[in-house]
């Protein structure tokens, strides 16, 4: 495991934030100073600040059903976070995925770095399945555009279209990325603004495995 992968699973913090904390020479391995891209091995010592570190004896994995209004970060700058949904014993997990704070539906936490990676990677095409709801109707012409891509200030955005309702409201939207307010984005480049969005499915867990439950530890 890298010395980044392993801190972060020990402390909860993001890699980027280990490989600070490494860059500053606040970690060391068996006494001496960890480099980035030291690949720990059993047995090692790794110490942060002086003090040891070590990952969770067991990976924890959380199903959590988000409420609009609630942000997916530790910090939520005035806004109630996540964070203030679960007991404390899950506060080291982190999100997979982030839902913006006007949008509900499920997020996964994790301390589980290599699933983490296999869910959120780009190369891993994992399907995230959305239920969306618009302020007026959907045309045809914009069906299509979507279904065969937009053109985003950040790149083209391809997304698959199933109608739930007929009149064109209510629809199943389902997409490989992740990037910032994609979907929403998406539909007012094609005249539309959605009223409500929902994650029901993300790879192979949905949103009806937590049933009545805010959280599910799977």
């Amino acid at each position: 495991m890298r010395i980044n992968q392993y801190v972060a699973q020990s402390t909860g913090l993001s890699r980027r934030a280990a490989d600070g904390l490494i860059g500053k020479s606040q970690v060391s391995v068996n006494g001496v100073v960890a480099e980035r891209g030291y690949q720990v091995q059993p047995g090692d010592q790794v110490s942060l600040n002086g003090q040891a570190v070590n990952p969770p004896d067991q990976l924890q994995t959380l199903l959590l059903n988000k409420p609009v209004g609630y942000v997916c970060s530790r910090d939520g700058q005035g806004s109630p976070t996540i964070y203030q949904l679960i007991p404390r014993q899950f506060l080291h997990l982190k999100p997979i995925g982030r839902l913006d704070k006007d949008s509900s539906g499920l997020i996964l936490m994790t301390d589980d770095g290599q699933l983490a990676n296999q869910l959120s990677h780009p190369k891993y095409a994992k399907n995230k399945v959305y239920r969306v709801k618009l302020n007026k109707p959907l045309s045809s012409n914009a069906q299509k555009q979507i279904s065969h891509g937009v053109k985003l200030i950040d790149g083209p955005s391809q997304l698959q279209l199933k109608p739930l309702d007929s009149q064109g409201l209510t629809w199943q939207v389902t997409m490989h990325e992740g990037r910032n307010r994609q979907i929403r984005r998406t539909f007012v480049a094609v005249g539309v603004t959605v009223a409500t969005l929902q994650r029901i499915q993300l790879a192979d867990f949905n949103l009806e495995q937590l049933g009545n439950k805010t959280y599910l530890l799977v």
